[in-house]
């Protein structure tokens, strides 16, 4: 069935109007606020539904990226169009969940990575542009000097080139300042003429602390504006708050907070290639073992900003390609369910979801397949540590963020060893939920 009328079997079977408070959607899953909770059996039959996760007052249903957007725009048009009055306050509701189920802590990383997620698009543009450069000029190496070669080089430099006024510009509006001066701020800090400048007796360094100090600067610069608007007269609120606001924030960010978040971003980087680099294959099994965990805890969140900070002080992040293994063990794990299973729905599942899952997105199969059986989620995290391991023993790194499973080889400094990485959890998932096995559940009645 098409989206039109998958989205109208979910109306029809949730309870329509009455039921539904609110739709909305992520990357991969159509999320319903509902009045009162139903039975998830009927709609995991629906063609094309790849799962289905409840959490308190909300029914996720898993189709996928892309249909996830087309089905949840179907649904509202049907509620549009049905006329009938929705019971409460769907957005209301949503929030109030929002809030009972967030923890400071997790709320706090939300607010960072809410701070880097807009970069991500930019970090894939231009990442796979490197990567592409890459690739070509070690086959081809005579065309480095070309000028296409080095516009192209330009095109994939770019989302690095401005990194900090993007970061400054999101984190100004995430801690409630004026993003533009958020973005002013982190112009500041990382503008090449500081080098000419000398303070008891030390040239100044632009970019110290790449984006930590950016965040520091930025988050000093939004609560400073707050405060002048409060105490500033209004007549003189729009020249006086900017300009005492920037001269403040940017003198605090050049004396103080650039050393602070200079320690701060090399003991990062030091912590995480250090442990990599001498722990070898043991760090790296540990954190794709851990990661998918993580990720249903939500912890996730807080290694983005390691991921970006890592990529500006580097060139690239070597975690990335440790913790995507993740997804290749949930492919070996869902392929070894796919051959032992009888049960026709859960191999059409499989099938629908295995090629997004090699493609990096792996909610289908997280919560379509290896969670709700329980021991294949377990043999998916065995098999992410295998391919964890051979990434971490030959220091792959990534050059982006935000893609992960097979469009991340172009990415990679090492792409033989980063598809053998991929390939050896594809094995070790598979063998490790033969091994575990699991139940398989019953063909239900159509």
């Amino acid at each position: 069935m098409n989206n039109e009328q998958l989205a109208a079997k979910i109306f029809e079977i949730v309870g329509g109007t009455e039921n539904i408070l609110s739709v909305t959607n992520c990357m991969t899953r159509v999320r319903l606020q509902l009045a009162k909770k139903i039975s998830a059996d009927e709609v995991k039959k629906l063609e094309g539904v790849l799962g289905v996760n409840e959490s308190e007052n909300e029914f996720q249903i898993i189709v996928g990226p892309g249909k996830s957007t087309n089905v949840a725009t179907a649904l509202n048009e049907i509620l549009k169009k049905s006329g009938k009055p929705r019971i409460g306050d769907g957005k209301a509701l949503h929030e109030e969940i929002r809030a009972k189920n967030a923890t400071p802590f997790k709320l706090f990383l939300k607010k960072i990575a809410s701070i880097f997620l807009p970069l991500i698009p930019g970090f894939i543009a231009c990442g796979l542009i490197t990567g592409l450069i890459g690739v070509t000029l070690k086959i081809s190496p005579e065309l480095a000097d070309t000028q296409i070669i080095k516009l192209l080089s330009v095109f994939g430099n770019a989302v690095f080139w401005g990194m900090n006024l993007f970061v400054g510009y999101n984190a100004g509006k995430v801690f409630g300042g004026s993003p533009i001066i958020g973005g002013v701020l982190a112009a500041v800090i990382s503008h090449p003429e500081l080098a000419d400048i000398n303070f008891f007796g030390e040239n100044l360094l632009p970019g110290r602390g790449g984006v930590i100090s950016v965040v520091l600067v930025a988050a000093l610069g939004a609560w400073l504006e707050k405060v002048l608007h409060k105490i500033v007269p209004e007549m003189f609120d729009l020249f006086l708050t900017p300009l005492i606001t920037v001269l403040t924030a940017g003198a605090a960010a050049i004396f103080i907070l650039q050393p602070i978040g200079g320690a701060i971003s090399d003991a990062i980087g030091t912590a995480a290639t250090s442990a990599i680099a001498s722990g070898g294959g043991v760090v790296g099994a540990i954190l794709a073992g851990v990661w998918l965990p993580l990720v249903m805890f939500g912890i996730h969140q807080a290694f983005t900003p390691i991921h970006v900070n890592l990529i500006s002080t580097y060139g690239m992040t070597i975690l990335l390609p440790i913790l995507a293994m993740a997804g290749a063990g949930q492919v070996g794990a869902a392929a070894a369910v796919y051959v032992k299973t009888k049960n026709k729905f859960l191999k059409k599942t499989i099938a629908s979801a295995l090629p997004i899952g090699m493609m990096g997105i792996g909610e289908p199969l997280i919560y379509g397949v290896t969670f709700p059986l329980g021991r294949p989620f377990i043999g998916a995290c065995i098999g992410a540590a295998f391919g964890g391991a051979v990434q971490a023993s030959n220091m792959v790194g990534a050059a982006t963020l935000g893609i992960s499973g097979l469009p991340l080889a172009a990415t990679v400094n090492n792409i033989p060893v980063y598809l053998l990485g991929v390939g050896v959890s594809y094995v070790a998932g598979f063998i490790a939920t033969w091994i575990l096995g699991f139940e398989d559940p019953e063909e239900e009645d159509e």
